[in-house]
């Protein structure tokens, strides 16, 4: 049971590290409004909001991505540490 959970938390944080580097990339190339770009706003924005008001843009660089996935790597390691640890 504990390992399924480790594997589901691992899959949950790769699937969420590659949606904030596809949309980050996307963001370049495609327009908002583009569907494809609009549902996966619809899933990071939620994760991007609260961290952009801590850290704001410095000039034109946003690295609220950039903290997101790192904080996205730290709780997958402590969840998954803390479930090994019950086993």
């Amino acid at each position: 049971m504990i390992d399924l959970l480790i594997t589901l938390i691992q899959a949950i944080g790769s699937v969420l590290f590659i949606v904030v580097i596809v949309s980050v990339v996307l963001s370049y190339f495609m327009s908002p409004y583009h569907p494809i770009r609009a549902n996966l706003d619809r899933i990071v924005e939620p994760l991007l909001s609260p961290i952009r008001r801590v850290v704001p843009p410095v000039g034109m660089i946003d690295f609220s991505p950039l903290i997101l996935i790192i904080l996205i790597q730290v709780v997958q390691t402590l969840l998954i540490s803390l479930l090994a640890s019950l086993r």
